[in-house]
């Protein structure tokens, strides 16, 4: 899904959103200092306004930390599955 023209700044660190059932994730690239690694933050959507669920960093086998009420969900995997995908490939470019 492609954000509509203007309605999310080059600077905010939106790399794209994907979709599950009703609900929509958006990936952010937080702003990190040029020593560390990557950070991302993961948002979900459904439908009561976007919620952060999930931060990681850019490394071989990132520790993602969820929020209490999406650790161990069965989406979880799915979901930095598709966080990956954007970091390859962001919409934002």
């Amino acid at each position: 899904m492609k954000a509509e023209p203007g309605t999310r700044p080059d600077s905010d660190g939106w790399l794209g959103d994907f979709r599950r059932g009703p609900a929509v994730f958006a990936l952010y690239r937080e702003t990190t200092y040029a020593l560390g690694p990557a950070e991302y933050r993961i948002e979900c959507n459904d439908g009561v306004g976007p919620k952060a669920i999930c931060r990681f960093v850019d490394e071989p086998e990132p520790a993602p930390e969820w929020v209490p009420g999406w650790a161990g969900d069965p989406w979880c995997p799915w979901i930095l599955e598709q966080a990956r995908r954007l970091i390859a490939t962001p919409e934002n470019t």
